[in-house]
């Protein structure tokens, strides 16, 4: 256990693409919604990044952080942080100003009999967001979740495909980006839409929960037989490197790992490691919700931990008891109810 949190320390390290990216960013980085699954790695990263790249700036995370101990553990690592209800007006407009700003904030699971507070989260608030920091460059965190299922032989949508969201969480997710539209062109604001599906992390992810149903012999649903995954790391970095490539009127971008996966392959793969064979159910639809990144992979590169690597280090933190989120991502979900 003790050589897999050094191996996440070092998977940690910023790359030497993002210490120089860091160098060009000015100003400091907020980051709005910082206490979901993926902010607290993306400050450490950012206050990393920073002081590799040896300027100085403020990375400034802002949550309701119910939690205080991942509060405390955010300023110990370099963060400053701020409590705050988002959809508190006042509270919003309270906060401080900064060049940059990453939008996580958001919700999905709990949406099916509390629709309208989705809908306030994900389309209304980012209007707010967006004429507080209309000055600011922002990167707005959505999802691959509004566009259509697609054949698994397609390649997958590209960010030239038309939105067809299924469901109420999606058609929000597309909300909060036409508003981000709107207002980038309104007040000229540099945007861009960060859509994303599905960052994966030993912890948490699809290939945690395939790898679960492996091992406590459950079968594995393969309806939705394909799926794309990056490692939550190399989510992290391309997040912060857009802040260099926001435009108005707002680019939306892709971001995803290269391959289009087999659910069936990786659940065999963990089959192969703990030794058990995985059991399946149903039989595959022909479609999935895909995303074809190679837009984010022409600028950023492929991402640096493969597939495979993911699969080892997931396979090792389970076999040795690790700790979870216990944040399922549904994403065999086909009717879109979340």
């Amino acid at each position: 256990m003790k050589d897999l949190i050094q191996l996440e320390k070092e998977l940690s390290i910023p790359s030497l693409d993002l210490v120089a990216d860091m160098a060009k960013i000015e100003g400091d980085i907020l980051l709005l919604g910082i206490g979901g699954k993926m902010g607290p790695s993306m400050g450490r990263l950012a206050v990393a990044a920073a002081k590799a790249a040896g300027v100085k700036k403020n990375i400034i995370g802002v949550s309701r952080f119910s939690d205080r101990k991942a509060k405390a553990e955010l300023e110990a690592s370099g963060i400053q942080t701020i409590s705050c209800d988002l959809l508190n007006d006042v509270e919003l407009q309270a906060l401080p100003k900064a060049e940059n700003v990453i939008y996580l904030a958001g919700n999905k699971f709990g949406t099916t009999g509390n629709e309208s507070f989705t809908w306030a989260m994900n389309a209304y608030l980012p209007g707010r967001v967006a004429e507080k920091y209309r000055d600011s460059n922002i990167v707005a965190f959505s999802s691959g979740n509004v566009l259509p299922f697609v054949p698994v032989t397609s390649g997958g949508p590209s960010e030239e495909t038309a939105p067809e969201p299924l469901g109420e969480y999606a058609q929000s997710c597309l909300g909060r980006e036409r508003i981000f539209e709107y207002f980038s062109k309104k007040n000229q604001t540099p945007t861009l839409i960060y859509r994303l599906n599905y960052a994966v992390d030993f912890r948490y992810g699809v290939m945690m929960e395939i790898a679960k149903s492996v091992l406590a012999g459950k079968e594995i649903d393969l309806r939705t037989e394909n799926v794309n995954v990056i490692w939550q790391g190399d989510a992290n970095e391309i997040a912060l490197r857009t802040l260099l490539h926001c435009e108005s009127p707002a680019k939306i971008l892709n971001v995803t790992g290269p391959e289009i996966l087999s659910v069936r392959w990786i659940a065999l793969q963990f089959g192969r490691i703990f030794g058990v064979e995985a059991k399946f159910v149903n039989e595959p639809n022909g479609t999935a919700l895909l995303n074809n990144a190679s837009e984010c992979h022409r600028i950023f590169g492929y991402p640096k931990v493969t597939v495979r690597e993911i699969i080892d280090i997931t396979a090792t933190w389970l076999k040795h008891g690790g700790e979870e989120f216990g944040k399922a991502t549904h994403f065999q979900e086909r009717g879109g109810k979340f």
